[in-house]
């Protein structure tokens, strides 16, 4: 490939925007949505033949805010101080003001704008002014028949149907299967963003962004050199898609961006289907209140042992999708392996009979494979193993029979007394793993997107590593985020649509480089 990384004035372009965005689903969309409306020219560009990235799979619950003030101390208490005041600050603000946003767009296609009550995953200072804005429905509109290729919450598809609706109103340009190879900037000294190399169905194309590049590309969840870089633990799997490779925290670096919160990602625990390509995570339970475990009244039916058959963690923690992975991490220095991955779930036939156990989401064409309801499928295809005692369980998954009968007439005791006093599961959540057959699934830590990358200022500037900001080049999204320590249930979310106006804004703002 033709470096064309060059100074002003040696570069040939094919074309010329005022703003590109690299990257389409939540906070690409948005972004490009909002340079538009401030009188920019825009083009919208995803390496993928189906735009949405993660967000399209979401529960589509996006964190809001009464008040502003409130949700800046609650940020601040979460992010440990590991994220500056002014970018929790921005991100306060925007929270604040998403339910009117959202009704805004929903002009476009009348969905029915949704607010609903649920305060913040950990009881710090602010918790409480937080809830949630949801499309609970949009006219005409099926998610499983419009989206086919994407499995998840119908909510997450009706946001991103409505961001779809506004990009498409605007008559924004936009180019699919287009990865962006690289950044064109000078070389001058100033790394002045110009544009990008952007390898099209049709060719490579070198386009000129007069104003700003906005990176709105996601995290690095399919990229297994990253991972192993910055996480200790692995193997960590992917779930969902495998678009998230990386590209744009890679661009940044070349530019000299410091980075972030890279051993941060939002994950859980799940199974490893050997014909299907992504993770497939837990069922999810409702969230709970740390001082509050009355409220948590939903039975889960698993614990969670190790190799050995020993139960090390509490299989329910507050927020389950975000902090679950973590026990796993245990690393054994005189042996120098991880004897908590993989771990197995150990269930009954009531747990079977109750619910799914695991829970599928992509947005992918190519993979086709559902859970099915009774778990029975999964046992046929010996993705779950079955036996008629814990002993002979214990055997088929290599494990020590007294061990785990061990572990679970401990477990069961527990569940006598309805007070988990090893790992502190809430009672409501507890139930007994007694009647057989039983079952034991293989699982693994899941990633559902990481938090890591280009740090960025509250202008959503992406910073160097001398903390100046690299010129006409944004961040908006995951990619970047600005949870650097607890994370919050639809955070992300609404991350996603506050960066992205933020960053929309201030690209178009600028005055032309030409």
């Amino acid at each position: 490939m033709v470096d064309r990384s060059d100074t002003e004035g040696s570069v040939s372009f094919d074309a010329e925007y005022d703003v590109i965005v690299v990257g389409y689903g939540y906070s690409g969309g948005i972004a490009a949505i909002e340079a538009f409306d401030a009188g920019a020219k825009v083009l919208l560009v995803d390496k993928m033949a189906n735009p949405g990235g993660i967000s399209v799979c979401s529960y589509g619950a996006m964190r809001s805010a009464h008040n502003a003030d409130q949700a800046f101390k609650y940020l601040e208490a979460t992010n440990g101080g590991r994220t500056p005041s002014s970018v929790n600050r921005a991100l306060a603000d925007g929270m604040a003001k998403i339910e009117p946003y959202m009704r805004k767009l929903a002009e476009a296609n009348g969905a029915i704008v949704s607010p609903r009550e649920k305060v913040a995953n950990y009881p710090f200072e602010g918790y409480d002014t937080f809830y949630q804005t949801l499309i609970e429905e949009i006219p005409n509109f099926n998610p499983d028949t419009y989206y086919p290729h994407v499995r998840g919450a119908p909510g997450g598809a009706r946001v991103f149907k409505t961001l779809e609706d506004n990009v498409a109103k605007r008559n924004i340009d936009i180019w699919l299967e287009s990865p962006v190879q690289k950044l064109v900037y000078k070389t001058d000294g100033t790394r002045e963003v110009q544009g990008g190399i952007i390898q099209t169905k049709g060719g490579i194309r070198t386009v000129k962004a007069k104003k700003a590049v906005i990176l709105a590309c996601g995290g690095f969840e399919a990229n297994e050199e990253m991972k192993s870089q910055y996480w200790q633990m692995k193997p960590v799997l992917a779930a969902t898609t495998n678009s998230n490779t990386g590209d744009g925290i890679r661009m940044a670096q070349e530019l000299g961006a410091r980075l972030w919160h890279m051993w941060h990602y939002h994950g859980s625990y799940g199974f490893d289907h050997p014909e299907y390509p992504y993770a497939i995570r837990m069922k999810r339970l409702p969230d709970w209140i740390p001082g509050r475990e009355a409220t948590a009244v939903v039975q889960m039916t698993w614990i969670v042992v190790d190799k050995f058959g020993e139960r090390y963690m509490n299989e329910n923690p507050p927020y389950t999708q975000d902090t679950s992975h973590r026990p796993m991490e245990y690393f054994d220095t005189v042996t120098q392996e991880f004897p908590r991955i993989p771990s197995y779930v150990i269930f009954d036939e009531v747990g079977r009979r109750r619910y799914r156990v695991g829970a599928p989401t992509r947005n992918d064409p190519e993979a086709h494979y559902d859970w099915s309801q009774d778990n029975m499928q999964e046992v046929e295809s010996g993705l779950i193993k079955k036996a008629e005692s814990i002993a002979d369980l214990a055997k088929i998954i290599d494990m020590d029979p007294e061990k785990l009968e061990a572990t679970l007439t401990r477990w069961n005791e527990l569940c006598a007394t309805k007070n988990d006093v090893d790992f502190g599961r809430p009672p409501g959540t507890m139930m007994k793993i007694q009647r057989p057959p039983f079952y034991a699934g293989r699982v693994w830590p899941v990633v559902s997107n990481t938090q890591g990358g280009p740090e960025h200022d509250s202008q959503q500037r992406i910073i160097d590593v001398e903390d100046n900001p690299i010129p006409r080049l944004f961040a908006a999204g995951e990619m970047g985020s600005a949870w650097g320590h607890l994370y919050m249930s639809g955070g992300n979310l609404a991350e996603c649509l506050v960066t992205g106006q933020i960053a929309g804004k201030h690209a178009a703002a600028l005055d032309s480089w030409v």
